[in-house]
């Protein structure tokens, strides 16, 4: 735009300043050829000795000009010794003077050429030739345009350096503030903007940001607190409650020790409840820090971690050699996925089924497959499946697959629920590839 403005500015006026030169030059030449014309005026017309006329026409030739002066039949009277002023187009320029008419100046082997009438303008008895080189007028007038393209190019490099300088003080604070934002993004719930610098609008969105992040730190530190509390205060009084039925049930006999028995499995199962929902009360305020994964050695160790316990329970644990593929995600969060998925899948496959994780690459995801045999879920129960207790089919506490769900998602993976060839239910996991 400053460019386009500073032609719309520039070029008028150089020319303008050009013709304006061109105007002076051949004024000035007109000039000169009347004072030639008005002493050759009393050799024509009033008979007198041509010395006047000869002087004129000599400082003509002093100051590098050439001249001729015609008498009314187009005949050569005088000239100076330089013939520029002669010729075709000399004679062309007389004619026109000798009828009556103004001529324009014309050029001729680089001089531009004027005439002047000897005499009265209706009747001249002769006419005067000059010419001059036009190489002073083409200085100046390629001095004039070299004036106004530095001109132009100093004011387009002011105007990109107040760009530049502009754009940097609107920009750095938002740069600043960005990097906050990906830093406290990544758990610096600390981190907070530069409020000092920029335009007011970026003051102002910088003081609201760390409003933001200050209300934040202080909602995930008492999150934090709170669980904290609850692991304290739920798992002593559990464990407590769980000794005492313990030491009763070693007594116990008949319907007592059945009756204690069936509560000694609620207090397992409000155990297992309540690990459960601080496991995803952890997930889902854990902010992760990127890192390379290797997901086929995640693989292979979580198998053989597990294959014990497949072996127990009659379930093939298997996972088959793929290349070596690499996630992008939070350190210990894949083995966390992998836990989950295979603990549900042992509750749920019969004995004598089977359980694959698969791994492998697609477009620009590490994806990781965990198949298995089992009964399966109906199109309901895997709409909410990713919800806390959001399956009443499950046998566990129902918050494997929230907690799955949730590590996936904030490493910017996905997580699908899809039918297995054959019967049963395969998780889908698609991870961020590491380039």
């Amino acid at each position: 735009m400053t460019a386009v403005l500073l032609v719309l500015a520039v070029v008028p006026l150089a020319v303008l300043m050009t013709a304006r030169e061109r105007a002076d030059y051949r004024d000035d030449l007109r000039s000169g050829t009347r004072v030639v014309a008005a002493a050759a005026e009393e050799h024509l017309s009033d008979g007198h000795a041509p010395t006047l006329m000869r002087e004129e026409l000599d400082a003509v030739a002093r100051t590098g000009g050439c001249a001729a002066v015609y008498d009314a039949e187009v005949r050569l009277v005088a000239s100076t010794p330089c013939p520029a002023a002669q010729g075709d187009e000399a004679e062309k320029l007389v004619g026109t003077v000798l009828s009556g008419h103004e001529p324009e100046p014309a050029e001729q082997g680089g001089r531009l050429l004027v005439a002047e009438p000897v005499g009265e303008i209706r009747g001249p008895v002769g006419a005067v030739v000059l010419a001059r080189s036009a190489a002073p007028l083409d200085a100046r007038i390629a001095a004039t345009w070299g004036w106004s393209a530095a001109i132009g190019a100093a004011g387009l490099a002011a105007s990109a350096l107040l760009s530049v300088r502009l754009a940097r003080w609107v920009s750095r604070p938002l740069s600043t503030l960005d990097a906050t934002a990906k830093k406290l993004g990544e758990g610096a719930l600390e981190e907070r903007a530069d409020v000092d610098g920029g335009p007011p609008e970026a003051r102002s969105l910088a003081a609201t940001f760390n409003a933001m992040a200050a209300r934040t730190e202080t909602l995930v530190h008492g999150h934090r607190a709170v669980i904290a509390d609850v692991s304290h205060q739920l798992r002593t009084p559990l464990a407590a409650l769980r000794l005492r039925l313990d030491l009763l049930a070693a007594e116990a006999e008949g319907d007592t020790a059945v009756e204690l028995a069936a509560g000694q499995e609620e207090i397992a199962r409000l155990s297992r409840l309540v690990d459960g929902l601080l496991a995803v009360a952890r997930a889902e305020q854990a902010v992760p820090s990127p890192t390379a994964v290797q997901v086929d050695e995640v693989v292979a160790e979580r198998v053989a971690a597990w294959a014990p316990v497949a072996e127990e329970r009659g379930v093939r644990l298997a996972a088959p050699d793929g290349l070596a593929l690499c996630a992008w995600m939070g350190s210990g969060h894949l083995e966390q996925i992998l836990d989950n998925l295979i603990a549900n899948a042992l509750e749920a496959v019969p004995d004598g089924g089977s359980l694959t994780i698969d791994h492998r690459a697609v477009a620009d995801s590490a994806r990781v497959q965990v198949s298995d045999d089992g009964p399966g879920m109906n199109a309901e129960a895997k709409a909410l499946a990713f919800r806390r207790f959001g399956n009443p089919q499950a046998r566990g506490t129902g918050l494997g697959l929230a907690i799955v769900h949730r590590l996936v998602t904030i490493n910017g993976g996905t997580a699908e629920l899809t039918d297995t060839p054959g019967g049963g239910l395969t998780v889908v996991l698609d991870l961020p590839a590491y380039r």
